[in-house]
């Protein structure tokens, strides 16, 4: 196993507890991201993208925070970047990365993790923070390890 932190392995803990395949896949996207804004700490935003049926663009789908864009164009910002690698970004400022979208101009710093449903890239998860280099690299083992709890989760998710 990797080296996630106790407290990510606690965390995922409480996302077991509250993810529950026998309901659609969105309601445990709302919890996924409710739990990260309550438990984590210095983040203004946290939610997901989901690809649209051409994949060539993410459309918002459950957070908490502010008000935030509604699409992203695959290949675009943090997000597209993010989903078009399938690999995690980790943006220790966002102002000195090409064609960010800002959505929310207190944000500093983000994580995008790419998100899977039966192996299938279905989106990626979002994280933003108003701190520069919020995000270190046990955050993001941490945080690739929660979305790893969450699409076993889904992965048995009947839409």
């Amino acid at each position: 196993m990797l080296d996630v932190s106790s407290r990510y392995l606690t965390l995922a803990k409480q996302l077991e507890a509250i993810l529950d395949k026998d309901l659609p896949y969105i309601s445990n996207l709302a919890n996924f991201s409710a739990l990260m804004w309550l438990e984590l700490e210095e983040i203004n935003w946290v939610g997901c993208y989901l690809a649209n049926q051409s994949k060539s663009q993410l459309f918002l789908g459950p957070f908490q925070g502010k008000p935030a864009c509604t699409t992203i164009q695959v290949g675009k910002g943090v997000c597209g970047s993010a989903y078009e690698q399938q690999q995690t970004l980790r943006v220790e400022n966002v102002h000195e990365f090409p064609g960010h979208i800002a959505c929310d101009s207190a944000s500093e710093s983000e994580i995008v993790v790419p998100l899977y449903l039966n192996n299938e890239l279905f989106g990626v998860i979002d994280i933003d923070s108003p701190r520069l280099n919020r995000f270190d690299s046990s955050d993001q083992i941490g945080i690739e390890y929660l979305v790893k709890v969450l699409e076993n989760k889904l992965s048995d998710v009947h839409f």
